[in-house]
Order: C-alpha cells, then structure tokens, then sequence
C-alpha cells in the first residue's frame, strides 16, 4: 500500500544506483510514498555470499518496520541483547543487558539480510535491473538519466546513489568529494569451533580490547562467531589481500593475539577454511555535497561509519526511509533534499566520528590500548531509541535530530 499525499514533491519515478541494503530500502520506501523506483545493480546477478555478519540495532529494526519490511528480517536474525567490555587479560569492564522495552540487536550474516530484502522489495513489484554498473549520469529536461557500462541507459525523475563507500554517484554529484578514510586496520572474522569454552553467555557480544581487539559472541550453531583486527599502516588492495591464503592470515593473527583472552584460543580453534577475510576498516569523512539537481546519495555512500560503530547497516536503512518520507512530502526534489540531509546529518556523522575514536584504539593509534566506557546504556540510548515518523508531514523547515 502506497502512502504517496498526491506525490509533493512532483517525484513519480526514481532510479536506485546500487542493490545491497540501501538500494532495496530506498525502493521500499518509495514505494510506499507512491514513487516507482528501479534498482540498478552492477554486479551481474544477485550478490548473494557478499559480505560478512552484521549487527541490525533496534534503531533499524524499527526504520524497516515502518515501511513494512521488518518481519522479514526479524525470523532471520540472531537476537542478542547483551554487551560486554573487556580487556584482553579477560578481565570485564562493564555490561548491558539491552533495553528491555526494545527489540534485540539481531545478527546475520549481510548476504542474508540483503536476500531478504530483496525478496521483498521483488514481491512489491520493485524491479531489479543486473550488470548495470554506472558510468556517468546527467540531468535532461524531464529528469535524470543515468549511462551504463554495458552501453545501455535510463532516465527517471530523479537518481539516487545506494551504491556504497565507493559510490561511483557521489563523484558525479561532486568530482571533489572525498575518498573513504583508511582506520588503519585489515578486519577479518571467522568461526571457531570452541562453544562455551570461550565462556561466552548466550545472547551476550563481547568486545575484548587491549594490545590487540576482538569481539566474539556464541552464534546459533554453538560455534563461536569472531572479528578482529590487523593493525597496518598501508593496507594491501583488495587483489592483494585475495592474493594471500587464509593458512598465512590465520597465522599472522595467531601471533597477534597470543596471550589474548580468549582470542589466542579463539584463532586456535578456527580452520583456514573458516576464516573470512573482510578487509580495509574504513569510513567515510564529512562528504560536503549529499545532493546536486536531481541526484542525492543514500547510505555509505554519503555516511559510511565504520563496522566499529555497530550502526552501519541501520543508519543505512533510516537514511533511505528518511529520504522516502521527505520526497512525499515537499514541494520539489531540491527542497525534499535539502530537508533530509538536515534531519540526517548530524546524527550519522556524529556516529561516524565515535566510530573512528575507536579505530584509533584497534590500530594502536590511541594514547590508551582501551578505551574509556561510560554508562553503556546512556551511550546507546540516542542510537537505538532513534524513531523515523513516518505519518508525520515533513515540513519546509527542519531541524536535525541526534
């Protein structure tokens, strides 16, 4: 069912520049505002097995159900409520059991929450259009119309660039932005094969930070679920890092985290075969243009954190709702633009900026091997009691919220 108040900003059709999570929830969303978007996706078929595990907070959660698409979601994930910090003698720090009046922060791995919102973005009748990676786009007299690599093109009303921390969208709205941010850590993740040896509680994350950080929590199967960071101040590329088998990684982290707790006997107990290569922690910085004419950026293309936020994917999935509701609501694409970056701004980069605090602690970067922690539950609050209204009217003057 489509929500469109007799489509304000004269928006009808979208062109959505990237399939991973954004690019779904943008077209969902849209949808429900009564715009008709397609997703142009530049691999050749669906990137499932892409990517590693994720944490989807309660603040997400509730940003895809206000589109419809949290049930989905909700029978695929892990919950798991607790956080604990530690360091890497094994002794705790501090604890948090979650938010009672909250759903859990699920887990899953990103393939799978892609495919699930995929699934249903395809069952609304969102069409997805494969090998179709951008090359360039320009504004036309009714619209934006896109060019593809495979020499083919469309054009819509306007463009918006899901298409990651690499966004080819976010160069052609502006040749000057930025590049991502190196946080001077490889990541890799992994399972071992320990269970309740690594004296992890059920439904309880562990960040285990010191001379070197892991965090690792017991996954549906019993085996333990890890990530972790290889300090290094110039990364290989990602053919490089491909180049390298998983017996050499494993190792080169064995030395690392010997004498850590529990992560020498973590590393000990995962096969070669188990170990995921994740690559280059990065973020992006403040990107000063997230829109030009009939083009605007979603996602990590405009605000990628870092996976040390925990909000990745989340703020991913607000943005794109947010993005929907404002498009809905105003007068023209410029002023629904305008609108969304205002209410979304401050609070992404201010993650964003916590986020890289704690990089500096895992590349050894930081004054001190582990960072301070306040009250768990006051960190947390504004993150994960974030709710998008998605009845209210958006009006021609906003504010930003945190």
């Amino acid at each position: 069912m489509s929500d469109n108040r007799g489509h304000g900003s004269g928006v009808r059709t979208a062109l959505v520049i990237g399939g991973g999570v954004a690019g779904p929830v943008s077209a969902l969303a849209l949808h429900k505002a009564g715009i008709a978007a397609t997703v142009h996706e530049a691999y050749p078929s669906a990137a499932d097995g892409v990517g590693a595990w994720l944490g989807l907070a309660p603040n997400g959660q509730a940003a895809l159900a206000a589109i419809g698409a949290d049930a989905a979601v909700a029978a695929l994930g892990q919950p798991v409520p607790g956080m604990v910090m530690a360091d890497g003698l094994g002794n705790q720090l501090t604890g948090f059991g979650g938010f009672p009046e909250l759903p859990a922060t699920l887990t899953l791995p990103r393939d799978r929450l892609y495919r699930a919102l995929t699934d249903q973005a395809v069952a609304a009748g969102i069409r997805f259009a494969y090998g179709k990676r951008l090359v360039a786009a320009e504004e036309t007299p009714g619209g934006v119309t896109a060019h593809f690599a495979d020499g083919t093109s469309a054009t819509a009303d306007i463009l918006i660039g899901a298409d990651g921390i690499r966004s080819t969208v976010r160069t052609v709205i502006d040749p000057h932005a930025p590049d991502p941010e190196y946080g001077g850590v490889l990541s890799f993740g992994g399972y071992a094969t320990v269970g309740s040896e690594a004296g992890a509680a059920p439904g309880t994350m562990y960040f285990a930070f010191g001379r070197a950080f892991m965090g690792y929590w017991q996954g549906p199967d019993g085996r333990m679920i890890w990530f972790a960071g290889l300090p290094t101040d110039t990364p290989p590329s990602p053919a490089d890092l491909a180049r390298v088998p998983g017996a050499e990684w494993l190792s080169r982290l064995r030395d690392l985290y010997t004498g850590h707790v529990p992560g020498e006997r973590l590393l000990r107990h995962t096969a070669p075969d188990d170990l995921m290569v994740v690559g280059r922690m990065e973020r992006m910085p403040s990107v000063p243009h997230w829109y030009r004419g009939r083009m605007v950026l979603v996602g990590d293309s405009a605000h990628a954190p870092s996976s040390s936020s925990g909000q990745g994917a989340s703020l991913a999935i607000e943005s794109a709702v947010e993005l929907a509701r404002c498009l809905r609501d105003l007068p023209s694409p410029g002023e629904a633009f305008a609108a969304y970056e205002a209410l979304r701004r401050r609070r992404v980069e201010a993650i964003g900026r916590n986020a890289a605090a704690v990089n500096k602690v895992k590349s050894g970067k930081s004054d001190t091997p582990v960072p301070a922690f306040p009250s768990l539950a006051e960190t947390l609050r504004p993150l994960h009691f974030h709710r998008i209204a998605w009845e209210a009217e958006v009006t021609g003057t906003v504010s930003a919220t945190d």
